[in-house]
């Protein structure tokens, strides 16, 4: 023999191990990709892309767009802005668009329109804006 005795996993070591692991599941878990592109709003969504109509965004309101991660608003008549749709509280999306505030109604946030700007909690930050244009009809990721 070689002097080497036989190596037993006790109860405890077999525990901190598993809780160990967890831990870092855990970890791996929280620390996902947020998909930004550098360029804000984090949506992933290739530049010139067409993410709506102007017809489709009411004045005052918007349209979240939840495959592209994206909110669209008409704050006033013919000026039109795009955010993350990813409120900032827990990353779920937006719900809605009303009355130029931009509700989450997950946990009660909400943002105003216009600015992206934090009108409510929990959630601890605005809303990034994500660049757009506005082509004929057409609104477009720039």
């Amino acid at each position: 023999m070689s002097g080497l005795g036989e190596v037993r996993a006790t109860r405890r070591i077999v525990f901190h191990g598993l809780g160990a692991l967890g831990v870092a599941a855990a970890l791996a878990g929280c620390a996902g990709d947020d998909g930004d592109d550098g360029e804000g709003g984090g949506s992933g969504v290739e530049s010139g892309a067409e993410l709506t109509t102007t017809a489709e965004v009411p004045v005052g309101g918007g349209i979240v767009l939840a495959d592209e991660k994206i909110v669209v608003v008409q704050p006033t008549e013919g000026d039109f802005r795009a955010y993350t749709a990813v409120c900032t509280h827990q990353q779920l999306l937006v719900t809605s668009v009303e009355d130029g505030t931009i509700h989450c109604s997950n946990h009660g946030s909400s943002y105003d329109a216009a600015t992206g700007e934090v009108t409510g909690g929990p959630a601890p930050s605005a809303l990034s804006s994500v660049e757009i244009t506005v082509e004929g009809d057409k609104i477009l990721k720039a």
